[in-house]
This record gives C-alpha cells, structure tokens and sequence, in this order.
C-alpha cells in the first residue's frame, strides 16, 4: 500500500515543467465555499494533502478551505471517483487514488490522514520520512508498540503531529474545563460522562473493532484526562450486553454493548464512565464536575431551542441530535483550524501524539480491567512496551524473554522521544530554554 508509484514527465498549465504521478489527476472545477480572509503578509501560506474522502475526510475537508492562509492542493482515496468528485466540490487541483501521492508530492507541507484506522501508523512513518506535519484522526494505531514507533518517528523528524480527540473542542467541554482551571467550583472531587449512542452498529463494525473501551469509550477516557487536568493512576472496568445479543460470541470487550469505568486520578479525585451503543432517547453526551464549592454540569444537544408546552408533555419539541457528526461538526472544524493554526503561525499542536498514546493506554487498560476483573494501573501498560529504538518497539507480551537491558518505562512519556521540533523552540523561544543555554555552557 505504502510503495511509492511510479511517475512519468509531463507537464502542467501552471508550471512549463513539472512532474506527474500517472495516477495524479487534475481537477477541473473550483470550489466557491472559500472565505473572504484577509491574509496576513507576514503568515507563511500552508499547503496541504488529505488522504481519505469519508465522511470525516470530508468534513475536514471543507473546514481546510476555510482556515485562512491554508490551501489543499491533493487529496486521495482507494475509489478514485470519490476523490475526484471531493477535489471539484472544494477546489483542490489534484487528485489520486493513491495515499503515497499525497505523503511524496513536493508541494504539500502537511497532511490530513482520514485514513481507515489500520493504515494510520505506517502513513504516520511515511509521512514523518517525507517531513510533512501529520493530522491523524484517533487512534494513532491499533497497536501500542506500533503508536509509540509513529509518534517517534514525527518527533525524530522533527514534525508536527496532533490527534483528532475531538471532543477537547466541543465548546461545551470547554466550557467546563475554564470552570475548572478559572477555579469557578473550587478543587475538582468527581468527574462523571456519559456516552450513549442513538443505536448500536452492525455486526461487522463491531468484529475487529477493538472492543467497546477503544472503539467508543475512549473518548470519554480522555476527556476524564482533558478535564482533570492530570494524568490517571489506575482504572477498573466492567461490560455486559443488553441490546445486541449477536455480539456476544465475539471476543474480548468487543461482546459488550454497555460499560462503565471508574478512573482514579492524584489527590483523591474520582472520574466515572458509562457508555452505551443504544439510547432511546437520541444521542446522549454529557459531562459533570463536582468541586470545592460547586458543580458545573453540559446539557444534551438540540438541534433548535425549541420547546412544547401541552397538558401532557413540557419539553424539548426535537430529540437531542442522533449523529456523531452532526452533534460535534463545530468541533472537527474547531480542531481543524486549530491545526491550521499551529502550521501557518508554528505553534505547538493543541493535542499531541502524546495525548493519542495515553488514550489508548487508558482504553487498553479498562479492556484488561474487565477481563481480568480487577484495578489495572495505566503504569503496567506502559511497562509492557519495550523499544530497542525509538521507532522499533514490540509488546512483552509477544516476547518470552525480556530484552537484554530491559528497564521497564513507568510513564507513557518515557516511551517517547523528544521532538526534534518542541527542542528548538525551547531552545530559541522560552525563557526556560535561555535558561537551559545558560547552566549548559
């Protein structure tokens, strides 16, 4: 899949030579959903690929053609027609069927990767091998030996790599997080979400899917993670199914359709989880905070404020919103600009490989809690990687011996390497980096 494809010379209208992938192709029609910005002079026009026309794909897509000083020039998927009709919709010049199109081609500076979640990783690495900044929709990868290579290779190659955890950009969620940090209820005691989905998936979504804690409730692990502020300690976990019995001959935490996880974070504090693949009543999505001095709570989202009023019934006219991308499409565009953002002005990401790693981490380590029906702490987890190089790593568990000079990690950042990218600007940038010039020399 990652092989590079063969190109031939040829030539462009907009260049006198130039050269063609044989499966890039141009687009013909132009797109009129781009925004009147006033650009500034001084800002770097970023240039950039999308890989995946999905449904996410797409929806990034269109925020990208929004994002001032930001402009995508190609965009892949495996069905061609799809990445065809995409490319006239919006506007972008080129298009392929191919994802390495997008990682090689010269023009671009970074990449959207919307990719199905098994071609996450090795087009992180491709990317990091071809110095373009990498977006990644959630997971990273599959696998944690595989998450912690790709997230190497973009800190070695000194790129910028964030995470689509969408819902640290849902205003709602945000809004209780300054509550938090604004100390408007005092210390946090208890963090609460819930998760609900309007109707469990099919069958064949759910087999190979990971299981209930990485599929769904991941999310909600970090969001316990982006509101307290702090990294977790240990976490326990249960699962049963109520609504699709079919699933229940599947493996692991992939037969439940219900969950719940209690989180336990430093100073006491105490993070609670349910999720469900079926609500009744739409999509069920709500967070609460307990502190010191108050409670700060997120209501359901409607998709009007409209209310009836009879001798029967008082309350919301429409049921709260009953799809994902309906209910958080102001937050995939949030993330995106945000993203734009850090290339055109050379920022740091808002949400870091980093973050993805301890998601997954958590999401693994509430599958282990439930099978194993006991407190796991995230700290075994980390300790089950072992890299022999920051970009070459395997589980223990597929070892039958520790590595000669094994020394177990004990925090999800010590599996990591330092950004070649976050170094330099520490150095050149931060009043803590000055510092570091100053006792070194």
């Amino acid at each position: 899949f990652l092989a590079t494809a063969a190109v031939i010379d040829g030539f462009s209208n907009n260049s006198p030579s130039f050269i063609v992938n044989k499966n890039i192709h141009e687009s013909k029609t132009s797109s009129s959903l781009f925004m009147t910005v006033e650009e500034n002079t001084n800002q770097k026009n970023i240039k950039v690929g999308v890989i995946g026309c999905g449904r996410i794909g797409l929806v990034h897509l269109e925020a990208i053609t929004k994002a001032p000083n930001v402009t995508p020039v190609i965009i892949s998927n495996p069905t061609v027609s799809k990445a065809e009709a995409a490319a006239s919709q919006y506007g972008v010049s080129k298009f392929s069927s191919e994802a390495m199109d997008v990682i090689t081609d010269p023009e671009v500076d970074a990449v959207w990767i919307c990719s199905p979640s098994s071609f996450h990783a090795e087009q992180i690495k491709a990317c990091a091998a071809n110095g373009k900044h990498v977006f990644c929709e959630k997971p990273i990868a599959t696998d944690l030996s595989e998450t912690v290579e790709a997230i190497n290779a973009c800190n070695e190659a000194g790129v910028k790599l964030m995470i689509g955890l969408q819902r640290r950009f849902d205003q709602n969620f945000v809004r209780v997080r300054s509550a938090i940090e604004g100390s408007e209820v005092g210390e946090p005691i208890m963090i609460k979400l819930c998760s609900r989905d309007p109707s469990p998936p099919p069958f064949e979504y759910v087999k190979g899917g990971g299981g209930i804690f990485a599929d769904m409730a991941v999310h909600d692990l970090d969001m316990t993670r982006f509101l307290a502020g702090q990294d977790p300690i240990d976490i326990l976990a249960i699962g049963s199914c109520h609504i699709d019995k079919s699933i229940e001959v599947l493996d692991g935490s992939e037969k439940f359709d219900t969950a719940s996880c209690l989180v336990r974070y430093p100073n006491g504090v105490q993070a609670m989880v349910d999720v469900c693949r079926q609500s009744s009543y739409g999509y069920d999505q709500r967070a609460e905070v307990l502190g010191t001095k108050g409670m700060i709570a997120t209501d359901n989202v409607y998709p009007n404020t409209a209310k009836i009023f009879k001798n029967d019934f008082t309350g919301n006219a429409d049921m709260p919103y009953d799809f994902f991308l309906s209910r958080y499409n102001e937050a995939y565009v949030t993330e995106t600009i945000a993203f734009c953002k850090s290339l055109v002005n050379d920022t740091p990401v808002p949400c870091t490989g980093e973050d993805g790693l301890v998601a997954l981490i958590m999401a693994i380590a509430a599958d282990k809690s439930a099978e194993e029906n006991r407190w796991v702490s995230f700290q075994e987890i980390v300790q089950s990687v072992y890299c022999s190089s920051p970009t070459e790593c395997e589980l223990l568990s597929q070892s039958e011996l520790f590595p000669e000079g094994f020394r177990p990690a004990t925090d999800a950042a010590d599996l990591l390497v330092e950004s070649k990218e976050k170094s330099s600007e520490e150095e050149e940038d931060s009043v803590m980096g000055r510092f570091k010039k100053l006792f070194s020399s």
